[in-house]
């Protein structure tokens, strides 16, 4: 039966008018839902989260509302196997996929819960050191973040419905902003089931969530310059948001997390049958097929020493060679479809313009192999593409264009100079992975690249029994990056919930400041 997703607004849920997007089963394009926002009053949406739920939120702490947190996490995990299967039936994952997203989703809320219970019986943050400003110490200067009065926009994109919802919202809740969350409609199915179940359990005061099941409409017209848009998805769509009137006009405040080309390094002094040279294979073939390449964290880009190129693409290659690519509902299947039959088209796309400026050093699917548990031709299914890049410049298309699927692409650099420019020419990334255990690279080599990224990790031989994948966001470090990748930072402990709150300066008699912040947390 094609369930229909309504959305949650003024605290019940509406059901759209008119034309009606399909939600489909990518493996085998079966339509499981349908969703509209046709009819739904954004206006009168924003304004019910902004008043009711920022009135509800304003009785609040940190620690009440990370008891809020914990509670939401708690029902996630409760949920978590029926939510792992509509993430295989709507998104395609395969099992551990969904458990990548479920659990991200719940362990980023609980994560958060944490840190309200040790913010405590506040709701003001001091940012930093004060400081005398006057001929003595009572006159004094100190940054504080206090609540803001508006309401956070999220927009979130089709990889991860459970855990973009989650990560958004933890770090608003937290901070004292309600939430209007909008993630992509074609998979929207987990992020739908949340929120029936959020709704179920009553664990949220009246208007501090609400969601939309279906497009944005005229939502982004209603807000403010107390409201906060925070957006995952493409540059292309991000520029737009930036220059929309609610950000010129009326100063809305935006956070955009976009397109990047993230790159994974072997150093020179790696040697093979190393502990790290394995962490580096596992980690680049792991980023290339989870989610079938639909990260925005997932290795694009793999730079080695010239004299290894040859040895890496064979090693690559048998690995990839093992990927078993097919229906989800096979037990044997390690790497399901993409999304989306435009996701499709557009890898496919992507990958011959990567063939301009490289070759094609290995196919999945070459020879005609089938998906296992295709039927009749259906399913939006890619094999794993590794190319060779072997004379690589800035301004190719490997650098410039992202093709977001399980597609990377090998180039050789000759020193640490070279590498950090061809790094660099991505334009800007969300994280990029060093493996080396010679200092003097990785001084060169890791503080070279880090103006381009909002992380970087290092893999090495000390931490290869522990190391976190570097495709793995974590909600103690920050999220986002600079250029091409969308200039944002989410996340980050207390730095993800400062985006949601006012940074302001008070300056006056000290004993008056201490009096007005009360115990605020440090």
């Amino acid at each position: 039966m094609v369930h229909e997703l309504k959305s949650f607004v003024r605290g019940d849920f509406h059901a759209g008018d008119g034309a009606r997007a399909d939600l489909v089963n990518p493996s085998t394009e079966e339509v499981l839902a349908t969703a509209s926002t046709e009819g739904i009053d954004m206006g009168a949406a924003i304004a019910f989260a902004r008043e009711t739920g920022g009135a509800e939120l304003a009785k609040t702490t940190f620690a009440d509302r990370g008891a809020m947190l914990k509670a939401l996490s708690k029902s996630i995990i409760a949920h978590r196997d029926e939510l792992l299967d509509l993430a295989m039936k709507n998104g395609g994952n395969t099992r551990s996929d969904g458990k990548f997203d479920v659990d991200g989703a719940s362990g980023t809320l609980e994560y958060y819960a944490d840190l309200g219970a040790e913010l405590g019986a506040t709701n003001v943050m001091i940012d930093g050191e004060g400081a005398p400003v006057g001929r003595s110490a009572r006159l004094f200067g100190q940054h504080a973040f206090v609540p803001r009065g508006g309401v956070a926009v999220h927009v979130n994109a089709f990889n991860f419905p459970a855990w973009g919802l989650a990560e958004k919202a933890a770090c608003a809740i937290l901070a004292g902003m309600p939430v209007v969350s909008k993630p992509a409609t074609s998979t929207a199915i987990v992020a739908h089931r949340m929120t029936e179940i959020f709704v179920a359990e009553k664990i949220l005061p009246p208007g501090v969530f609400s969601f939309l099941a279906g497009g944005a409409g005229d939502l982004l017209d209603k807000l403010g310059g107390q409201d906060v848009l925070a957006f995952t998805g493409s540059h292309a769509t991000g520029k737009k948001l930036r220059t929309g009137a609610a950000v010129l006009e009326r100063g809305t405040r935006v956070n955009v997390e976009a397109d990047s080309l993230n790159a994974a390094v072997l150093g020179p002094d790696v040697e093979e049958g190393s502990d790290t040279e394995s962490l580096f294979f596992t980690d680049v073939t792991r980023d290339m097929t989870q989610k079938t390449g639909q990260k925005c964290t997932a290795i694009r880009r793999v730079y080695v020493p010239r004299a290894r190129l040859e040895a890496v693409v064979a090693e690559l290659e048998g690995r990839l060679a093992k990927v078993k690519v097919g229906d989800t509902a096979h037990e044997d299947v390690t790497m399901g479809p993409v999304s989306t039959a435009q996701q499709h088209k557009d890898v496919k796309a992507g990958i011959e313009k990567l063939a301009g400026c490289s070759t094609i050093a290995f196919d999945g699917g070459a020879g005609g192999k089938q998906p296992l548990g295709q039927k009749d031709g259906k399913g939006f299914f890619l094999f794993p593409v590794l190319l060779v890049c072997e004379s690589p410049r800035p301004g190719d298309a490997v650098h410039t264009h992202e093709v977001f699927g399980p597609v990377a692409t090998v180039m050789p650099y000759d020193s640490p100079e070279e590498l950090v420019r061809l790094v660099g020419a991505g334009g800007g990334g969300l994280v990029s992975s060093v493996y080396s255990d010679d200092k003097a690279f990785l001084k060169k080599a890791v503080l070279g690249i880090a103006a381009f990224h909002g992380r970087v990790t290092i893999g090495s031989a000390k931490v290869a029994g522990q190391a976190i994948p570097p495709g793995t966001v974590m909600p103690q470090l920050l999220h986002g990056g600079p250029g091409r990748a969308g200039a944002g930072e989410e996340l980050g402990g207390r730095r993800g919930v400062g985006l949601y709150m006012q940074r302001v300066a008070l300056q006056g008699d000290k004993a008056l400041l201490d009096l007005l912040l009360g115990s605020p947390a440090r």
